[in-house]
């Protein structure tokens, strides 16, 4: 069963499962339509302004009309809007200022709608874009370790910014757009077909034809963003890395190749952008060509009406009617040209959409049930019932993996590398789940506890210990932000790290590095250690803990994992008999599985693997120890070998 479980086991959703574009579409329109308000006071402006850009055209024609039939008093006779008409005692001048007047008044207030619009729609986005942002960092926080190790760095970054900022622009430059294209079609349709239907129906002649290329580029340029998108993925995480391992770069001078390689992910970068802007370009000018194609064709079929109906007093088309119905279809035409824009940021951001959805659509595999058990101090009962794992389907790391742990005692882990050990320790805090059995704390399954209750009553020490670029004190108390002075100091000094902390510059005040990397090894791994003892959990995990630090620095905090340790049941990953030795059960793994268990007393003499490490280690002890006492003898150290008791005891 167990082995079937973990060849069925599943990973976060694949791309292939997205939704269709449509789909994605839709929920970036839901986005903006959470701030209803702001939705409709952005339609409102927009529709004001239409309005206005309309009368401001009805009254350029009018104008016209009225100085045309001034000239030629046997011209036809201006159309006058809703009827209205100057005073009848008005001379021509007085009629002329009042219609310039109102043009006048028409343009301010249309320049004064679009700055409330821009500024309605800056919001807009900036909320959109805020929101967004938090719901993918929250989204992050709460997934299991398996959606890392999956995506690269640099894809997460890149989904938490620039995408999300692409999905915010679909609602500036796509949504808002799209609904006032069609609002503003069909409101320049309906006064086109009021000044002349034929003339309207010459003006949709080539809109069929744009329909059909437009969904032909659609699909041509699709692929093409989501790998734009692929490659600028491996662009961040060219940069990330190179900034990360500087030390190793440093180390084995290859800042030239480093150099190189970022150059090949830029160029990649940029040669798909160059794939992009040609054929981008050819489609601004296809929809260009054709509106330019629409006006010419309306001009001479207006032209055409103008001239045959010449001299009547109520033609059906004057020129002032010709040069508004032109106006009208310039205007008509941008908007259909805006399709050519809006098809471009609507594919960029379907494809930021699909990525940043993937992590929003994500399954949490580990979350805390509706109905989950409370824990507030656990006593630290652990069991392991026939547990098995494995990261990915067909492929197991932990086979049938079964022990108890009473509260209090230590268990020890050893195995060789890839044996399992640390996978072991990340089931506990529920960083994974199993894939068969179960496993238990106090007798309750850890899936029906409180996640976050688990969490705060195991401490973790990793073997890489990862510290904040804080002071000292922030990263003591990460997990307990309220504590005082007084806690972090205990907690120090029960990690033996409070008299280093004391002598630097400005104590626990002290801002450190990034990733502590103005401390020592040990250094950093006590204050790793006191983070966890601050939290005064009852279960400490202790991932390998002195496996990246000299013999001599770990006899330093060897005495503060013995003051940790003390009443807490405590499972640690260790390699050293110095460790081991102290364990009340060690458990040796190999390839996932228990081949050994027992004290340090009892597998020592067994033949095995444990056997084989305990001899290796003593004869290097040996050997330290005789060169440590030749030193000592020569006068070159001040004191012999402080392990040459633990040598004994090791052997």
């Amino acid at each position: 069963m167990g082995v079937d479980a973990v060849a069925n086991a599943k990973g976060p959703k694949s791309p292939s499962e997205l939704p269709s574009n449509w789909k994605l579409t839709r929920w970036m329109a839901g986005l903006a339509l959470a701030y209803p308000w702001r939705c409709l006071l952005l339609l409102t402006l927009h529709l004001l302004l239409l309005a206005l850009q309309v009368s401001g055209l009805r009254l350029t024609g009018v104008t016209f009309d009225f100085l045309a039939h001034q000239v030629k008093t046997d011209g036809p006779l201006p159309r006058w809007p809703l009827g209205l008409q100057p005073p009848p005692g008005w001379s021509a001048q007085q009629v002329v200022l009042a219609l310039g007047a109102a043009i006048i008044i028409l343009a301010v207030l249309r320049v004064t709608l679009r700055y409330a619009a821009a500024m309605a729609t800056g919001h807009l986005v900036n909320a959109i874009l805020t929101h967004l942002r938090v719901r993918v960092y929250d989204q992050l926080q709460r997934l299991s370790f398996r959606f890392f190790d999956q995506h690269e760095t640099g894809s997460i970054i890149n989904r938490a910014t620039s995408d999300a900022s692409g999905v915010a622009t679909f609602a500036e430059f796509a949504l808002i757009q799209i609904v006032m294209l069609g609002v503003s079609l069909a409101v320049y349709f309906v006064f086109m077909l009021r000044i002349n239907p034929l003339l309207s129906v010459v003006a949709l002649i080539t809109t069929p034809v744009l329909a059909i290329v437009s969904v032909l580029y659609s699909k041509k340029v699709r692929p093409a963003y989501e790998r734009d998108r692929k490659l600028y993925d491996e662009l961040i995480l060219t940069l990330a890395e190179n900034i990360q391992g500087q030390h190793v770069v440093k180390g084995f001078a290859l800042e030239a190749q480093q150099i190189a390689r970022f150059h090949a992910a830029n160029d990649a970068v940029r040669e798909q952008k160059r794939w992009l802007f040609p054929r981008a370009s050819l489609y601004h000018v296809f929809v260009g060509g054709l509106s330019q194609l629409n006006l010419v064709l309306v001009l001479l079929a207006g032209g055409y009406i103008v001239i045959q109906h010449h001299g009547e007093l109520h033609p059906p088309l004057t020129v002032g009617d010709l040069l508004i119905f032109a106006g009208a279809l310039r205007v008509f035409s941008g908007q259909v040209e805006a399709i050519s824009n809006i098809a471009n940021t609507l594919q960029a951001s379907q494809t930021a959409a699909g990525r940043v959805y993937e992590v929003l659509a994500t399954k949490r595999e580990i979350d805390t049930k509706a109905n989950a058990v409370p824990l507030k101090r656990a006593r630290g009962a652990v069991a392991f019932e026939h547990v098995y794992f494995g990261y990915q389907a067909g492929r197991g790391v932990l086979e049938d993996l079964t022990f108890t742990i009473a509260p209090g005692k230590c268990v020890a882990i050893l195995g060789e590398t890839g044996s399992g050990k640390s996978t072991l320790l990340s089931l506990l805090p529920r960083f994974y789940d199993p894939t068969a059995g179960r496993i238990t704390l106090d007798g309750h399954d850890l899936r029906d506890l409180n996640l976050t209750d688990l969490r705060r009553n195991i401490g973790v020490v990793f073997q890489e210990s990862f510290l904040f670029s804080n002071t000292v004190h922030a990263n003591i108390a990460f997990g307990h932000p309220q504590a005082s002075r007084e806690m972090v100091e205990r907690a120090a000094k029960i990690a033996q790290a409070h008299d280093f902390i004391m002598e630097l510059a400005q104590g626990y005040d002290t801002i450190i590095g990034e990733q502590g990397s103005t401390l020592s090894g040990g250094q950093r791994q006590r204050l790793a250690l006191a983070r966890a003892i601050l939290l005064e959990p009852p279960i400490l995990l202790l991932d390998d803990a002195t496996a990246a630090i000299d013999p001599e620095t770990e006899h330093e905090i060897m005495g503060a994992l013995d003051a940790a340790m003390a009443g807490r049941t405590t499972i640690v990953v260790a390699h050293r008999l110095s460790t081991l030795r102290r364990a009340d059960l060690v458990l040796v793994l190999d390839h996932g599985r228990i081949v050994q268990q027992g004290t340090h007393a009892q597998l020592v003499g067994r033949d095995g693997h444990y056997a084989d490490v305990a001899k290796l280690q003593v004869a290097d002890e040996e050997s330290r120890w005789i060169l440590q006492a030749a030193r000592w003898d020569n006068g070159e150290v001040d004191t012999p070998l402080l392990e040459l008791g633990h040598k004994g005891d090791d052997a």
